[in-house]
């Protein structure tokens, strides 16, 4: 078991990509936290996965906007496992609007969620991962992250932050024993995309060149990985799970 009594954060982790991490990790022997909104399904999924595989499944509900909430994730995770091991820095939404168009609110949010939520999260796990001397964070970036996209200002704003906030936390963390790393998945097949049309879920395919979308689980076996000790010479790294879609055009 490649977690085995590990301590581990997933923020967003009560669906998608956030839960099939909350899943793997529990099979590799690890003691899970799953942070998400109050109106989430998390205190369902928590109650179901608990004990499974041997390792606790425990439920906090988390807005990632609101500071007091992130810092009491953090200690209570550490109240009630002992240490924090892993952070998987996942919550996020979307949003899509001509730029000149987009309402200052949901601009802002976006930014507040996929941006500033993921520093909040790693800046409290950072006191007590420093302190400690050990520890992993895991961001949640995406294809966005290293390439542009019309009328998704925010969100590859937001994402570009993401993969450039990963290297300068990986720079001043790793020296103290903290590496830090991110994920980013391409367009991975999920009740969203499901009920998209069938002309614009084909579109979607053909841009991988590995000819699919991807699944939620195979970007849980990249976080499992980089949160592993197999890992253990990589920090500040964008790991793109994406089937061949930002290596170019054939």
């Amino acid at each position: 078991m490649r977690l085995k009594g590990k301590n581990m954060i997933v923020t967003g982790g009560a669906s998608g990509i956030g839960l099939a991490t909350v899943e793997r990790a529990l099979q590799e022997g690890a003691n899970l936290v799953i942070a998400d909104i109050g109106a989430s399904d998390g205190a369902a999924r928590a109650k179901e996965l608990d004990g499974r595989n041997g390792g606790k499944c425990l439920f906090i509900a988390t807005d990632v906007t609101k500071v007091a909430e992130v810092d009491s994730l953090i200690e209570q995770t550490v109240q009630q496992l002992g240490s924090l091991d892993v952070v998987f820095n996942n919550a996020g939404i979307g949003g899509m609007s001509p730029s000149d168009q987009y309402p200052e609110e949901d601009y802002l949010r976006v930014i507040d969620i996929n941006l500033n939520g993921v520093f909040r999260v790693a800046r409290a796990a950072l006191k007590v991962m420093l302190a400690q001397g050990s520890g992993n964070i895991i961001n949640c970036a995406s294809i966005l992250s290293v390439f542009g996209q019309s009328n998704t200002a925010a969100y590859t704003a937001a994402k570009g932050g993401v993969a450039n906030l990963t290297r300068s936390l990986a720079l001043e963390s790793s020296p103290r024993g903290v590496r830090v790393n991110a994920v980013s998945p391409g367009y991975i097949d999920t009740p969203l995309i499901a009920v998209l049309p069938d002309e614009m879920r084909q579109a979607l395919i053909t841009m991988h060149p590995i000819g699919r979308l991807g699944r939620s689980e195979e970007v849980a076996n990249a976080v499992i990985f980089l949160a592993s000790d197999e890992a253990s010479f990589i920090s500040g790294a964008n790991l793109l799970v994406d089937g061949g879609f930002t290596a170019g055009k054939s």
